[in-house]
């Protein structure tokens, strides 16, 4: 990964995201010093991209195919000095700890060991607790675990007297960074002992490791460290050994992988010849919000009992330019097609699942739904058919209704028509512009006055028509509000806000584009009457259509130009609910996300509105409908989001600039 690409600006908040590499040099076995030679020059070169954590593979020093040269002292003695003389060059790197493996003798034993090293220092040595002895390992040949030496707790090593053991946890001075140990092996045994690190305060896991490659081996390997960051909610450093190993037997392929939380942030090549780095920034704010809301986490560490503390002795991090991360400014929507094809799959069928198992529920066979010709509600329309026919039930159950009012154009009009019709459906039009005339002669509204009043006066007289035609037919109203759309509390309270069931509340707008547009291409056909207006929906701009139309006849009122666009919107929540981030940490990954897309003063001025509108609008959320959640961020108040209505913004209402 090239550090310093993207857009640069430094971090006001310290620590805000701290760089950790996963490095491989090229080790020849028995050649102690060459190897020692190759990962002085890798720290110096990972420490200049502000790295605070550089971890190498298990018994780099050495390299790990020694085999019974292992028994022999010449060996030893070299790794030993070559430690040593490490650990004087870290003196010139006092930001930067690094994870060394090396063989250490203690209490008569020979144990394979990751030493800590800092700021001239030797900070304390793990000591490896399982170890592979069947088909192509027999470490047991040579190694004592750590098992076998319960009680010992230091050891002397290149001249310090040093802590010993599986449980340490090494600690910068602002507890930004916690390191635990685990090698190889340790990684696929049933109970790893990076969970009890974790619990006791661990929020990285360094692996040094020497796993060979084999067929398939690669994706469960993957698998392991995601699953364990995961579990740990943690950042996980995985170096193993690579090329320059022995291939007596078997071959190293050099696999270094950077995982948090689940997610892998960086990845390296294998069987590269040249040594190569990896780097990550991990978000300590964010596995800290994760460790915090999590009920079992806290159950768990209750059991875990006390780790041994360690100094890393450095006091200050390296404050990094560029965010050495991925930066998706779509985090919702997945990134590869054929993903992104199975995510919109999944949620339709969530979202129809949720329906008809509410249709059966309450014994209804009938569903309105008021088809805008807008994204949402074509949404909505293609989930009430989707669950009518998952329950088997006649689609004319589907009643659909378009209430064209002062705003709507004959484009969204006649798209909603040839929807409707391209899946089989009737579609009724009930215009409420007279209904909404007499409504403002009853409360002495000025129609020439297109207020707040005048708008919301219509889309409170759509609900009053669906509600009403639903209690004709025996359904219900099939909301169509989405996640984004409550977040920001742009709805018309006992408007568009309320229905019987509301299908969209758990799927963010930049999500609905694609769920519509999936559908357009892989179910309706995109040359069909269904998909033919779909696309053309998706081409169309956001609009309420409350005021009236352009004298062209083109729709007057853009959501975005009043809100803001939807793709910052959707970034902004799943940054503040899903990872925990506050203000300011969310406007800087938006500019690195949103580079060359959005100015800072764009990012900055959306960012304060969100927060106003999320804060002011809760009393919307307050009172939804029942709806399923379909991902990790939702807004219900009987599920993810509980929230005071009248809660103060104050910590979130200052202007916020990087």
């Amino acid at each position: 990964m090239q550090i310093g690409a993207g857009f640069d600006i430094i971090s006001r908040m310290t620590n805000e995201f701290i760089r950790i590499a996963a490095s491989v040099p090229r080790v020849k076995p028995g050649d102690v010093r060459s190897n020692a030679d190759a990962v002085a020059s890798m720290m110096d070169d990972a420490a200049a991209q502000g790295a605070s954590l550089i971890v190498f593979p298990e018994l780099a020093l050495t390299g790990y195919t020694c085999a019974d040269l292992f028994f022999h002292s010449p060996l030893l003695d070299e790794a030993e000095s070559s430690l040593a003389a490490l650990v004087k060059r870290s003196a010139s790197h006092p930001a930067t700890a690094f994870v060394v493996g090396l063989p250490v003798r203690a209490a008569g034993l020979l144990f394979n060991c990751a030493a800590v090293v800092s700021s001239g220092s030797i900070r304390g040595v793990v000591p490896k607790t399982y170890l592979p002895g069947s088909r192509e390992f027999y470490e047991p040949r040579w190694f004592a675990s750590a098992f076998d030496a319960p009680d010992l707790d230091s050891v002397t090593l290149a001249g310090f007297d040093v802590p010993f053991g599986r449980g340490l946890v090494f600690e910068d001075s602002t507890r930004s960074l916690s390191l635990g140990i685990e090698i190889c092996e340790d990684m696929w045994a049933p109970e790893p002992p990076s969970a009890k690190l974790a619990l006791g305060g661990a929020n990285v896991i360094a692996n040094p490791s020497a796993s060979n490659e084999l067929v398939g081996k690669t994706s469960y390997r993957r698998s392991l460290v995601l699953g364990q960051s995961a579990r740990c909610h943690a950042a996980y450093v995985y170096a193993g050994a690579g090329v320059g190993e022995s291939t007596t037997d078997a071959v190293f392929g050099g696999h270094a992988m950077i995982a948090e939380n689940g997610s892998i942030l960086a990845e390296g090549e294998r069987f590269s010849r040249d040594g190569r780095t990896v780097f990550a920034d991990f978000d300590p704010g964010f596995l800290a919000f994760e460790r915090v809301q999590g009920t079992a986490w806290r159950a768990a560490a209750r059991e875990a009992g006390q780790a041994r503390r360690v100094s890393l002795c450095f006091d200050a991090l390296p404050a990094s330019g560029a965010i050495a991360r991925p930066k998706d400014p779509h985090p919702f929507v997945p990134s590869d097609g054929a993903g992104r094809d199975a995510r919109c799959e999944e949620i339709l069928s969530i979202q129809a699942t949720g329906l008809a198992t509410r249709l059966d529920a309450i014994r209804c066979r009938d569903a309105v739904v008021g088809l805008s010709g807008g994204l949402d509600s074509a949404l909505a329309l293609l989930v009430a058919v989707e669950a009518f026919d998952r329950l088997g039930l006649d689609r004319k159950g589907v009643h659909v209704l378009t209430m064209p009012g002062f705003g709507t154009t004959g484009r969204t009009k006649g798209n909603a028509e040839l929807l409707a019709e391209g899946l089989g459906l009737a579609i009724e039009t009930i215009p409420i512009a007279d209904a909404v005339r007499a409504h403002f002669s009853d409360i002495g509204h000025d129609e020439a006055n297109r207020d707040i009043t005048y708008e919301n006066a219509q889309a409170r007289m759509r609900t009053l028509v669906l509600m009403d035609r639903a209690n004709q037919t025996n359904g219900i109203v099939v909301g169509t509000g989405d996640l984004s759309e409550l977040a920001l509390g742009w709805c018309t309270y006992n408007g568009d806000q309320m229905s019987m069931y509301g299908v969209n509340a758990g799927v963010p707008k930049t999500l609905v584009r694609h769920v519509v547009k999936w559908y357009a291409e892989r179910r309706a056909g995109a040359e069909s009457p269904a998909g033919r207006a779909l696309l053309d929906i998706l081409a169309t701009p956001v609009s309420p259509e409350l005021l009236p139309a352009n004298a062209d006849g083109t729709i007057a009122q853009e959501t975005e130009d009043k809100v803001g666009p939807y793709e910052l919107h959707d970034f902004f929540l799943y940054n503040f609910l899903r990872r925990g981030a506050p203000k300011e940490k969310i406007l800087r990954l938006a500019l690195a996300a949103f580079d060359g897309v959005y100015s800072m003063e764009t990012v900055s001025k959306w960012l304060d509105i969100f927060f106003r509108r999320f804060f002011t609008q809760q009393f919307k959320r307050s009172a939804m409908p029942d709806g399923p959640k379909i991902g990790s961020v939702g807004l219900s108040p009987r599920g993810d989001w509980r929230m005071p209505s009248d809660a103060s913004r104050s910590a979130f209402s200052s202007p916020c600039r990087p």
